[in-house]
């Protein structure tokens, strides 16, 4: 073990913490008055289900011992010898650690799903689902890319969680927004609650994403520092990219479209943080941004309700992120080339690992959503939804002028 990995991992820890809170501001800024309370309640209950549900059987399943490539086994149940020895992925970190490091993945990439259905599911669903779909869907991704499963080993590369994260969570809520279908009054003015919130919890997600990237790194050296400014300069680079084609179609830039931006940018550049250059990681963001544009506005097009644009900015943006990995993948940077550095193979690579992750993280999360609607009401009944789901759901008001 070594000390200085250790508590740059636990700080990482925290950065990464702080992104499921910050993404309930986020969230619960954009949806109606009447429903900010029950938005942002998502993330604090995945936070909370995911993080017990991680300790009794998830990490097992996502990093325990490997069989056949698909899924780990039950050793580290209740977190079974999961004490103070080294962890068998990270052996320069307690094994506690890395645990807890990768218990605020699985936390954060549930709370994401819930843009896809906020302001129509009823709580009691949420709950079920987002425990169901991390046992069948988040737990073998993890395993498959990072512990050891078919996809690692296939030479996949995705290192912060462009298939893990952002694609699983943006298939996932492409199936909810078709089960549930669209809101009631879709296409009536609903303008968000509160702008500046959502920009303060933009802002905080760009800060978490430091430690959720160059944590990834699972040590304090040069690649963690190199993720950081990859980072960094992707999500400013798709600002620009969202608001150039913004500024073009509607002829003004907007702080909404800004802050999506970033949030496409990061997105873009979790995947291949660690393997790029900085300026193809500029690329990559920038490109990012114009695409998540255009990814929003597809919802429109084929009939999805998806309230708060989950499936165009994390699947759209994670899937452009897990190609342009294959193709300015760099050896300079973390031992592996992509196609525009003469190795067409790993462009392939990252093409199979998408198609498999939008193929089986869709259709398990329908097969879920379907035996979820044969034993319980998956919406709320309509006055509630138009009352708001804050006082329906959890008799609150987040507002009380």
């Amino acid at each position: 073990m070594n000390a200085a990995d250790t508590g740059f991992i636990c700080l990482c820890a925290t950065f990464v913490f702080l992104m499921t809170p910050a993404l309930a501001l986020f969230y619960g800024g954009l949806v109606r008055a009447r429903n900010i309370l029950s938005t942002s309640i998502h993330s604090y209950a995945s936070l909370g289900l995911i993080s017990v549900l991680w300790a009794i059987f998830g990490y097992s399943l996502a990093f325990g011992p490997d069989h056949g490539g698909i899924i780990g086994d039950l050793t580290y149940c209740f977190l079974r010898g999961v004490g103070g020895d080294v962890a068998p992925a990270a052996a320069n970190l307690p094994h506690t650690v890395f645990m807890a490091f990768q218990c605020m993945f699985a936390a954060l990439t549930v709370a994401l799903i819930s843009g896809s259905y906020a302001e129509r599911i009823r709580f009691s669903v949420m709950l079920t689902f987002s425990g169901v779909w991390m046992a069948l869907v988040y737990c073998p991704m993890a395993h498959w890319v990072w512990g050891g499963g078919w996809m690692g080993q296939m030479g996949a590369l995705d290192f912060a969680g462009g298939a893990v994260v952002h694609m699983s969570s943006g298939a996932a809520a492409l199936a909810c927004a078709q089960a549930l279908g669209p809101r009631l009054d879709l296409g009536a003015p609903a303008t968000p609650n509160n702008l500046p919130l959502t920009l303060l919890g933009g802002g905080l997600l760009w800060f978490g994403w430091f430690g959720f990237n160059a944590g990834s790194a699972l040590a304090s050296g040069a690649l963690a520092g190199h993720a950081l400014v990859t980072t960094h300069m992707a999500t400013a680079s798709g600002i620009l990219g969202w608001m150039l084609v913004e500024w073009r179609r509607t002829g003004k830039p907007t702080t909404l479209g800004a802050v999506s931006g970033a949030l496409a940018g990061l997105v873009a550049v979790t995947p291949a943080a660690g393997f790029v250059e900085i300026i193809p990681a500029m690329l990559i963001g920038f490109v990012g941004g114009m695409l998540c544009y255009g990814g929003v506005l597809l919802k429109g097009r084929f009939g999805y309700d998806d309230a708060l644009d989950v499936v165009g900015i994390h699947g759209l943006g994670g899937t452009w992120g897990a190609l342009a990995t294959g193709l300015f993948a760099c050896a300079s940077v973390n031992g592996v080339d992509g196609l525009f550095y003469g190795n067409p193979h790993q462009a392939w690579v990252q093409l199979v690992s998408i198609v498999v992750t939008w193929g089986y993280c869709y259709t398990v999360t329908r097969l879920i959503l379907a035996a979820l609607k044969a034993v319980m009401e998956l919406r709320v009944l309509p006055d509630a939804e138009f009352s708001g789901l804050d006082l329906s759901e959890h008799n609150e008001r987040g507002y009380s002028l």
